[in-house]
């Protein structure tokens, strides 16, 4: 597979108008060798060119890593002096032959550390934005990477119906969410998770993005849990919202607006349709019940080794959806200072429709 996956890379780097493409540690660099290092003080870098082997910069410490691979890998070590770590690099490039070269980059990934001792070994090399070129290779998810965050899935929600019954009057958003990923954890989640799980209540879960607080949970809350977990590096994204006790009557109309938008995104999501489609079902619901203006971002964005990747639901993407592509719907009301509601599911595109990879019960539930 991972041999298959560089050749697709080698057969896109002339249509993308590219001589090679430079990656350092993280999704595109895992998707494409297998290998995982972790981004520190120490450069690592895949270097992929056209037509040859493929080359990696890495610290002498992580040779055994590169020691008995499946497929060709040219491999240039350094020591822990740093002086020398320009050598390798500049041998690196060297055996590609890639001074004076159209290099492709990751701009969200690649970090001024890399690029510097790259850019130094290859003072001639132009370095372009190699965005579109490294998503395509990652949009459409085969039938092994489904199933993967189909169980990533699956362990975040036993996860959170395991911590459901531990939610208390006057705990704290903080204690919540350690109980949560607790949860995860025991249930099966790998130990580098897609996100610090989101638990907001009250008026903090009229921000989408919220963190965790030392705020207790009260009656008459919106909860609003945003979570996922790992399987065989790919991800799941959710979101549910809870009623802490008695909530009135208006929350309890958003939620189900909410709800309703939901179920219009999913059932908008079909293989040859705009992604601007799926953002305009489920927005179209909550403009109509006359809270658009609350409804603050897009409609969901793509998932699998990242937690937004492409594709994006967004009204101005005409990008048309194609089997394979998984990604979220996830759209929200957020009143200010009051309270909040986001209901999120993971989906991904099949030949004839869509397979919803999330079951959790979506309608209010009252915990407390």
């Amino acid at each position: 597979m991972t041999q298959t996956r560089l050749d697709k890379l080698n057969a896109s780097l002339s249509t993308g108008g590219l001589d090679s493409v430079i990656l350092n540690p993280g999704p595109t660099l895992s998707y494409l060798t297998g290998l995982n290092f972790h981004l520190m003080e120490r450069p690592v870098v895949l270097l992929v060119a056209k037509d040859q082997v493929p080359a990696i910069v890495i610290p002498e410490l992580e040779s055994l890593k590169v020691a008995n691979l499946s497929y060709p890998l040219q491999v240039f070590s350094y020591p822990e002096d740093p002086s020398e770590w320009d050598n390798a690099f500049r041998k690196a490039t060297q055996a590609l032959g890639l001074d004076g070269k159209r290099i492709g980059v990751e701009p969200r990934q690649l970090r001024l550390l890399e690029f510097r001792h790259v850019k130094n070994a290859t003072p001639e090399a132009d370095f372009p934005d190699a965005s579109d070129v490294l998503a395509q290779l990652r949009l459409r998810k085969d039938k092994t990477e489904v199933e993967a965050m189909r169980r990533a899935v699956q362990i975040a929600q036993s996860a959170l119906e395991a911590t459901i019954p531990l939610i208390k009057f006057g705990m704290t958003e903080k204690e919540l969410s350690a109980e949560l990923m607790i949860q995860l954890f025991k249930h099966g989640s790998e130990s580098e998770m897609p996100f610090a799980p989101i638990v907001s209540s009250g008026p903090n879960s009229a921000n989408p993005h919220a963190s965790p607080s030392d705020r207790n949970l009260q009656v008459g809350d919106l909860l609003v849990v945003d979570w996922g977990a790992a399987h065989a590096g790919y991800i799941s994204d959710l979101t549910r919202t809870f009623a802490v006790g008695d909530v009135d009557e208006e929350y309890q109309k958003i939620h189900k607006i909410v709800q309703e938008a939901n179920a219009a995104g999913r059932a908008a999501s079909k293989p040859g349709v705009p992604c601007a489609n799926v953002d305009k079902a489920a927005r179209d619901v909550i403009e109509k019940a006359g809270y658009g203006k609350y409804f603050t971002h897009r409609t969901g964005h793509g998932i699998g080794m990242e937690g937004h990747e492409d594709p994006y639901m967004r009204g101005d993407n005409m990008q048309l959806l194609e089997p394979g592509m998984a990604f979220t719907v996830e759209p929200g009301i957020y009143l200010a200072g009051r309270n909040g509601v986001r209901i999120e599911d993971n989906v991904v595109i099949t030949e004839t429709g869509a397979d919803v990879l999330s079951d959790m019960p979506r309608e209010m539930r009252v915990v407390g």
